[in-house]
């Protein structure tokens, strides 16, 4: 089989597995790797004053974005950034009081509101590309090679407007759905901007320099299942439709996470996603089953189990292992495996537990391959 040109890295597990190419154990990143659970990031977040301060400042966002890496072995860093700057560039006041979620000062909730809404200007949103260019030369040594990939994300079209309609986080997307159901046309509207937005700020990302990208669905799971598909999967289709595929010679994996997403699996994986990630509510080997290897999976460990002792930690990593199965297929293909959480990694989360989940997946899948 052809493989395709992948760039120059002293690991490029993940980009292979992405790929459902061969790979010598599972690779491993988590999401919110980067983040409050780890004491060197909450001592970069009091320098930096604000979590917006540390996220506009590319010299933090690089410090914060390698933190994990030097602790831990890990296959992929990600930008640490928010996936709520592009509304915040199409000028809706975002901000982040301490103890509480983001907030916009300007919910976008009637016709007016909505007229105004268009595709930001990427430079205001330089500061995230400078990032993805600082951490890219970061990762580099001497002779320009990556220690791992930069994997770049933005929320979803649909989550996205889930924040703009509501103004902050909600526990019942009340307002949200309610302009959903009374004025479809408004809520098209919006989520057409931020299709358009979303394929713009994430091909900006690959221009600057990340190796994969993703589309985080975070509210996808709160729809019916003929709403997920017209006003979210849509959408994310429409993203994925206007995402480069390759860069700079080499090919640029797409993933695809919806949390709640398990009964639209075979859906997003006809988006032409290379990788959609699973929530803890899939059996990776069901998901696998039903999508016969197109994608390659991502996923998918409750990350509660990292409040378990260690042998509870290594029995459900190894869970998780076993569950996708062996990578090669008895006719051949190969299906790829990227190990992670099936959300966010939580912010009281011990250090320590992290380096047993690493050390059980590293192990679990070696021996999966032997």
């Amino acid at each position: 089989m052809h493989e395709p040109a992948l760039p120059s890295l002293a690991n490029d597990r993940f980009l292979r597995a992405c790929l459902r190419l061969p790979t010598d154990r599972t690779p491993v990143w988590l999401m919110r790797q980067a983040g409050r659970y780890l004491p060197e990031y909450n001592a970069t977040r009091a320098k930096a004053g604000s979590f917006m301060g540390l996220a506009t400042n590319p010299a933090y966002a690089t410090e914060v974005t390698l933190q994990p890496l030097d602790r831990y072995p890990l296959d992929a860093a990600i930008l640490f950034s928010d996936i709520l700057t592009v509304p915040d560039a199409m000028g809706l006041g975002l901000s982040f009081a301490q103890g509480e979620g983001p907030r916009f000062a300007h919910p976008v909730r009637d016709e007016a509101a909505v007229a105004k809404l268009e595709v930001p200007d990427l430079d205001k949103l330089r500061y995230v590309f400078d990032a993805v260019s600082s951490i890219r030369r970061a990762l580099a040594d001497a002779q320009g090679v990556g220690r791992v990939p930069l994997i770049g994300f933005s929320g979803s079209p649909w989550t996205l407007a889930c924040y703009m309609v509501e103004g902050a986080g909600s526990d019942d997307y009340r307002q949200v759905k309610t302009l959903m159901y009374k004025r479809p046309d408004l809520m098209h509207r919006i989520l057409a901007v931020n299709a358009d937005a979303v394929a713009a700020y994430l091909n900006a990302q690959i221009e600057a320099g990340a190796q994969a990208v993703m589309v985080f669905d975070s509210w996808g799971g709160v729809l019916s299942d003929a709403a997920f598909r017209r006003f979210s999967l849509a959408y994310t289709q429409r993203v994925l439709d206007g995402l480069k595929k390759e860069h700079a010679g080499h090919r640029i994996p797409h993933i695809v996470f919806t949390k709640g997403g398990g009964l639209w699996l075979e859906a997003i994986a006809d988006t032409g996603a290379d990788v959609v990630g699973l929530d803890w509510t899939v059996a990776l080997a069901d998901a696998r089953r039903r999508i016969d290897d197109r994608v390659a999976l991502q996923g998918n460990l409750d990350p509660m189990v990292l409040f378990g002792d260690e042998a509870a930690i290594r029995a459900e990593a190894e869970a998780v292992v076993a569950s996708f199965g062996r990578p090669q297929r008895a006719d051949g293909r190969h299906g790829g495996h990227i190990f992670n959480l099936g959300h966010g990694i939580n912010q009281f989360t011990p250090p320590e537990s992290v380096a047993v989940l690493l050390d059980a997946v590293r192990q679990a899948s070696i021996q999966a391959r032997a």
